[in-house]
């Protein structure tokens, strides 16, 4: 009797939140078509500067001349591909940088202190190094999408490299790990979840890094795109891009969170 309780108590939860997950869907949409309709009304009735802020509309009429005439897909692209590649380097190598820095004591003491200082750094202000020492071209973009995030994740998954349950540790030193072992059975599968809210984290730090980056120097991607339509005084061209990376930042930020669900699930 009770197991058919406890089943019926969860059908019910699973039921209830479903039906959250849908008002909650609909107040984002009908928040969204709010927001459409009020800049489209404010704009063409002049209450904010349409020649600033262009309208929806006119937004998507540029949108969809620039996709059938071909010139939009390559800035896309450039920009898509060049995010994605800051984003792994920058997650792949702030993870390797503190998982080296919590196997070796003395030099978590030695560069703690400098991981603090290379954080309160102004990344942007790089750009011009970076310049320098890749080129201008594709290198110095994904430098500057990477080294946004690099450090964050080293500061945040070193953290929780930290914190992980020292009884944890004990059980496995006691049947005679070495560090090793440690690493791979207690220390990495309890620091995941800390790793994915990481990634989620990334996903908007690369944005930012590639995004300075062709600003800088780049002849090709949604940057340049930017910083042309504010040289021509095509706004309308401005927000466009500016939409474009909204939707599909939102698209890689909601494929690293079902990632995440994915993974966390399995180590429950």
């Amino acid at each position: 009797m009770q197991q058919k309780e406890i089943e019926s108590a969860h059908r019910n939860y699973l039921q209830q939140e479903a039906k959250t997950r849908s008002w909650v869907l609909f107040t984002q949409c009908v928040l969204f078509i709010i927001f459409i309709g009020l800049w489209e009304l404010l704009a063409r009735t002049n209450t904010i500067n349409p020649l600033i802020f262009s309208y929806p509309s006119k937004v998507f009429a540029e949108f969809w001349v620039s996709l059938l005439d071909g010139s939009l897909l390559p800035h896309v692209g450039m920009t898509v591909w060049e995010t994605i590649v800051g984003f792994l380097l920058g997650t792949l190598l702030g993870t390797m940088i503190a998982a080296i820095i919590w196997w070796s004591p003395f030099l978590s003491r030695v560069l703690e202190p400098y991981l603090v200082i290379a954080n309160s750094m102004p990344k942007v202000a790089l750009g011009p190094v970076f310049i320098v020492s890749f080129g201008p071209g594709l290198f110095s973009v994904i430098a500057m999408g990477c080294s946004i995030s690099v450090i964050i994740t080293t500061i945040n998954i070193y953290t929780s490299f930290k914190e992980v349950n020292p009884n944890f540790l004990k059980v496995v030193q006691t049947l005679g790990g070495n560090k090793k072992q440690t690493f791979s059975m207690v220390i990495l599968p309890s620091t995941i979840p800390t790793i994915l809210a990481t990634l989620k984290v990334n996903v908007g730090l690369s944005w930012v890094g590639v995004i300075v980056g062709e600003f800088l120097v780049s002849q090709q991607g949604l940057g340049y795109l930017i910083i042309y339509g504010f040289q021509v005084f095509n706004f309308t061209l401005v927000m466009m891009s500016l939409a474009i990376i909204a939707v599909v930042a939102t698209l890689m930020y909601q494929g690293v969170a079902y990632l995440e669900r994915r993974l966390t699930s399995q180590f429950k």
